[in-house]
């Protein structure tokens, strides 16, 4: 998911009442932009919560608690020296519960901070789906190679379907597919279920598939493994996509 693109999308969504609420809290952010964290927790209590019509680029529901509190983030860090904007927005994660953690992630698609590649990091160790999700969306573009590839795993391992994942089709690369290989191959190996949506990197590098040893599996004397490789096959898309 990502954010709205301006909090002027976000206000005239809003319902009136909690459109003046949002204007008020951003002026008085502006005013003092290090009282960001007195307003965010409250956010969604003072605007509203759910679904307001807004939609991200992938067509999905923006909820207002998330779009408000990104809205209060741009607007206290375009107010502050990029220091003090990063320690901001490091303490707003840090002290945050979920829905705060998730706003914050969201709002690192949309604005500069030297936090970022701590507190997705963070966000990246955990596995609350959600947080996972909203890091490896936008985000993720200010994650290093290495971490990145690292985060599509932990994707995989949580649920979290690739879809979700900024830029894959760019940043995929064989050594990402080897990985995603591996880990398939452990898991048919333990006869367990392999996510369909690792063919979404296999199939752009298939010679990783062969470090899945498909063929051995399929005629493993133990039905848990063979039928697992059975599974994976079954899932791969009959026509690959680029």
């Amino acid at each position: 998911m990502s954010a709205p693109t301006t909090p002027v999308d976000v206000r005239a969504a809003l319902p009136p009442d909690a459109a003046a609420a949002l204007d008020d809290m951003l002026r008085r952010i502006e005013e003092a932009p290090e009282t960001v964290g007195r307003y965010f927790p409250a956010a969604a209590r003072r605007t509203t919560r759910g679904d307001i019509g807004l939609r991200d680029d992938h067509g999905e529901v923006v909820l207002a608690e998330d779009a408000v509190r990104v809205a209060l983030l741009r607007a206290a860090v375009g107010a502050l020296p990029a220091t003090r904007g990063g320690a901001e927005v490091a303490a707003l994660y840090r002290f945050g519960d979920s829905d705060e953690k998730r706003a914050v992630l969201l709002g690192l698609g949309v604005v500069d901070s030297a936090a970022a590649p701590d507190v997705l990091e963070d966000a990246l160790r955990t596995n609350d789906t959600r947080l996972v999700a909203a890091a490896m969306g936008p985000p993720a573009a200010r994650l290093d190679a290495d971490t990145w590839r690292q985060g599509v795993l932990k994707c995989l391992f949580v649920g979290v379907a690739l879809t979700s994942v900024a830029d894959l089709r760019v940043r995929a690369d064989r050594s990402l597919a080897e990985m995603v290989a591996r880990y398939a191959h452990e898991r048919v190996a333990a006869g367990r279920d392999v996510p369909a949506d690792v063919w979404l990197v296999l199939d752009r590098f298939p010679e990783a598939v062969a470090l899945i040893d498909l063929d051995t599996e399929l005629a493993s004397p133990h039905d848990d493994r063979s039928d697992a490789a059975r599974r994976l096959l079954a899932s791969r898309p009959t026509t690959p996509k680029d």
